[in-house]
């Protein structure tokens, strides 16, 4: 099924115009003994492929005796295939929303996503690095041919690729879903949103924060020689990180590590502040 390409990226950027020029956090350069190390909160390098790092310390001790502060993940655009309720769509009040296996379909509805495996581990955190346990991330993306359910006319009646987890005490947590694929318009990428807790997420509460996460160039070419990516391939080689709408100021806080291969599916890591 052809993925609609050129609509939805008007609707994005529709959407980017109304909300005004995104918010981007600034990061103050220490000098001397205040320069910044690219490091995770935990004090070991994180990487994704590239080099690309996973969260930037900020140690400002020349300014209140050593601190730390985690950077923020920027705030980006919702995007209309939420189904967060704010478009008429929610799939968070469907029963069986929160889970950590995100790709069959659930509330009466029986498909299932295929696609090559992801697992996704999340660490929520807090601007001085310290884990935020308790908190909920709302995480939908489309599926291996750019659609996504309750919105594209071949998964209307489907709602998989779509999940709410909760954070652990160590501010954990952990989705399985699919690769996501690649549409005209836009990079490959998952949106989320976080909640201060399960029930403000599925009870139409507000939302902490609302994100994209943008999936590494290397890992995407490895996943769409699978078969059934021919599409998302084919979009690939369209859309650049430079020049997306949400990713073009800047996406170093918003790219995964990723490890794994095309037999035994990808693990995705990424250490996010709110």
């Amino acid at each position: 099924m052809r993925p609609h390409g050129s609509s939805r990226l008007a609707e994005d950027l529709l959407k980017l115009a109304q909300q005004g020029a995104r918010r981007r956090d600034v990061l103050r350069w220490g000098i001397g003994a205040g320069a910044i190390a690219l490091v995770g909160c935990d004090g070991d390098p994180s990487t994704s492929v590239g080099g690309t790092p996973l969260l930037v310390r900020v140690d400002a001790a020349g300014d209140d005796g050593g601190a730390q502060q985690c950077a923020s993940l920027p705030p980006e655009i919702i995007g209309p295939y939420p189904a967060d309720g704010s478009n008429g769509v929610n799939a968070l009040n469907l029963a069986g929303i929160v889970r950590g296996d995100i790709r069959p379909s659930l509330a009466g509805a029986s498909g299932i996503a295929e696609g090559v495996p992801l697992r996704l581990t999340l660490t929520v955190v807090s601007s001085a690095c310290v884990a935020q346990p308790g908190m909920a991330i709302y995480l939908w993306h489309c599926d291996r041919d750019g659609n996504y359910s309750m919105y594209s006319p071949s998964v209307v009646d489907e709602n998989y690729l779509r999940g709410v987890q909760q954070t652990d005490r160590n501010g954990k947590l952990t989705f399985v879903s699919i690769f996501p694929g690649c549409y005209p318009g836009r990079w490959p990428h998952l949106h989320l949103e976080i909640y201060p807790n399960v029930a403000a997420a599925v009870e139409g509460g507000r939302s902490v924060l609302i994100s994209q996460l943008a999936m590494p160039e290397q890992s995407c070419r490895l996943a769409y020689a699978a078969p059934g990516y021919e599409t998302s391939a084919t979009s690939l080689n369209s859309v650049a990180l430079s020049t997306d709408i949400s990713f073009s100021d800047g996406a170093d806080l918003q790219i995964p590590a990723i490890r794994g291969t095309l037999d035994n599916g990808f693990d995705a890591s990424l250490t996010i502040t709110v």
